[in-house]
């Protein structure tokens, strides 16, 4: 009997890929995505201590004119804004894209570009 692929498995297994190889440091943090069906959240951590430096999402107060419409493209990039203000803000420039297993389009491109548009290298 053939059984059908949980795809949330195979993006689990493609991110511990990903994580063996990718590390933040407080130099360069990691920038990690996670989606879900109707918000995307984004946070920075220094691997190296463990800390999460700051986050975003759709569900941030600075974004609430969004709330309704968390799990679009639009959303993902004014996120992607966000987070890159906020890594400005801390004095941080460059940061290493952990896509945390996803597939690189859609709102995770857009999120990616958004990013990288408002000023952070990756």
């Amino acid at each position: 009997m053939i059984k059908k692929q949980d795809k949330n498995a195979a993006r689990k297994v493609r991110h511990a890929r990903v994580r063996r190889k990718v590390q933040g440091t407080p130099e360069r943090p990691r920038l990690n995505v996670y989606r879900s069906s109707n918000h995307i959240y984004v946070q920075v951590v220094d691997d190296l201590t463990g800390t999460t430096l700051f986050s975003a999402s759709t569900l941030s107060p600075e974004l609430a004119d969004i709330r309704s419409s968390g799990g679009n493209v639009e959303a993902a990039k004014q996120v992607g804004e966000l987070i890159a203000k906020k890594a400005l803000e801390q004095g941080i420039r460059q940061v290493v894209f952990d896509r945390g297993g996803y597939l690189y389009h859609g709102r995770i491109a857009a999120l990616a570009d958004a990013a990288r548009a408002a000023g952070l290298e990756f």
